[in-house]
């Protein structure tokens, strides 16, 4: 994953591209969408394979919901 972020820094660099600027927005947007999937995946796996059918459903509910909060997080609520 630092091997990842360092070649996006010089790749950026080499295209004369501005570097990633880091928010608490940005950091935050992605620290909820890790958290959603995982939760979603973690619900997954309680529905088939521990057959923990109602528990797995919730919790990948309560996932899906964390994802979708994300959509009006970054894009914004326009009338």
């Amino acid at each position: 994953m630092v091997l990842m972020l360092i070649t996006v820094g010089i790749w950026r660099k080499m295209e004369g591209k501005a570097p990633i600027k880091l928010s608490g927005k940005t950091v935050g947007a992605t620290l909820l969408g890790v958290f959603g999937a995982l939760l979603l995946g973690v619900g997954m796996c309680l529905s088939m394979v521990f057959a923990q059918m109602i528990m797995g459903i919730v919790v990948g509910i309560i996932g899906i919901v964390v994802l979708l909060m994300l959509i009006p997080l970054l894009k914004g609520l326009h009338d």
